[in-house]
């Protein structure tokens, strides 16, 4: 059995055709790396993009995982798995195909010059609490910190749940 104090959350999402293949491809690729194993998945939601909202939808999943790799090495994967589906950092808060974000490893603390967990802007944003609270709600490390930055949340933008992935459009 893993211990809760292993389970890394991840929030993916994609706002940038075809939005649906995107994420599908992304978690396809992040259950084959030989070192993680994707143990849950939160609905998709459809959410109002955040910071810079003159850009398209996103659609945004959250997933837990465990997995062998130190922080800086899951990252490097993620960043990888990023590349081969063509992300451009070209605006902050830009469209992309799509992103990936360690939110959550455990009750770990730690803030480096490429990383921070828990992620800065977590609990600014529904499109990562509200999909992660789905899955996190038997994880007595990540749980409580979930509610604790939804109980403080003031952001406003719209999010909603997606019932069923096959009917979304790009």
């Amino acid at each position: 059995m893993v211990s809760d104090q292993e389970r890394v959350y991840l929030s993916i999402g994609s706002n940038m055709p075809p939005r649906v293949q995107n994420i599908q491809q992304a978690l396809a690729m992040l259950r084959a790396l030989p070192d993680v194993n994707v143990c849950d998945e939160s609905h998709w939601y459809e959410t109002e993009p955040w910071g810079n909202r003159e850009q398209p939808n996103f659609y945004n999943v959250s997933v837990a995982l465990t997995t062998t790799l130190s922080p800086d090495d899951l990252l490097a994967a993620l960043h990888t798995i990023e590349q081969a589906l063509h992300r451009e950092r070209l605006v902050h808060w830009g469209p992309r195909t799509i992103d990936l974000d360690i939110i959550f490893w455990g009750a770990r603390r730690m803030q480096t010059d490429t990383l921070t967990i828990p992620h800065v802007q977590a609990g600014n944003r529904n499109f990562v609490l509200l999909p992660t609270e789905e899955i996190t709600q038997n994880d007595s490390l990540v749980g409580p910190q979930v509610q604790a930055l939804l109980a403080a949340n003031q952001d406003q933008s719209w999010i909603k749940k997606v019932r069923n992935v096959s009917e979304l459009d790009d």
